[in-house]
């Protein structure tokens, strides 16, 4: 899809998902700095790289106008929301509505990132990587700077929900003809799809298998499979020793 068409494709829908993804994100980053007990000046520059930070990954790597530099409210939006949570007790933030909001912005960031992507020329696998990138790594960065262990790193459906409203996203644009209807359609259920995934491995606690190396065999069971091979392979018995005994046996009776 040409360049040229990107400003009609990303307006008006992407443009609400674009600062729904930025407001939810900048608050996740001002609250991480409100239980750290930061100053106001921290929780701002948190709230700010966590609401840009994935966008700003995802622009540079298509060769984009980074989209926050060129539009100010972008900005604003993160100020606001740390403005919010500045002058919120903490306790309205606990629990799992935060966990929930995280969902709609992680979906809503994740079809955004995707589309932008498609209507710059990139191949749909492509664009779901830059889907991907879009939704997670805002967080990615706030966790590393606040020194917490990143979402990323443990097994919950976190990744696997960006992942599922990107794949719907780029290949829905790839095998529907870009029409009005035919995009809200593609993005909607993208991301109604990647919220609901979100939402279930909130509420039942979800996850992928870990990885998990074989332990080593034991000592004992390392020589039980040795014996078990050396019987394998040993060759058969040509009746020498049976007949050896025999002969034993008569010259014992003889003497």
């Amino acid at each position: 899809m040409p360049v040229a068409e990107a400003a009609i494709i990303l307006t008006p829908v992407l443009d609400w998902l674009d600062l729904i993804g930025v407001a939810v994100f900048a608050l996740s980053g001002a609250l991480i700095a409100a239980r750290e007990r930061q100053t106001f000046v921290t929780m701002s520059f948190f709230a700010l790289v966590t609401g840009v930070g994935g966008g700003t990954v995802r622009d540079l790597l298509i060769d984009a106008p980074v989209f926050w530099v060129k539009h100010p409210w972008y900005a604003a939006v993160c100020m606001v929301m740390a403005l919010i949570v500045w002058n919120t007790p903490t306790r309205w933030w606990q629990g799992k509505l935060f966990d929930y909001a995280d969902g709609i912005g992680l979906a809503a960031y994740s079809v955004l990132g995707a589309a932008k992507a498609m209507s710059y020329g990139l191949p749909p696998v492509s664009a779901m990587i830059m889907g991907i990138i879009t939704g997670t790594v805002g967080g990615t960065i706030r966790d590393v700077i606040a020194g917490r262990p990143s979402i990323l790193m443990r097994p919950e459906l976190y990744v696997t929900a960006a992942a599922l409203s990107a794949g719907l996203c780029s290949f829905g644009m790839w095998l529907f003809e870009p029409t009005g209807l035919t995009d809200w359609l593609v993005w909607a259920v993208a991301a109604l799809a990647g919220l609901v995934l979100r939402s279930a491995a909130i509420r039942f606690n979800l996850g992928l298998p870990a990885f998990h190396e074989r332990e080593m065999a034991s000592d004992r069971e390392t020589e039980i499979g040795a014996e078990a091979v050396a019987e394998a392979t040993a060759p058969e018995s040509d009746g020498l020793f049976f007949e050896d005994e025999a002969t034993a046996n008569e010259e014992g009776s003889q003497t």
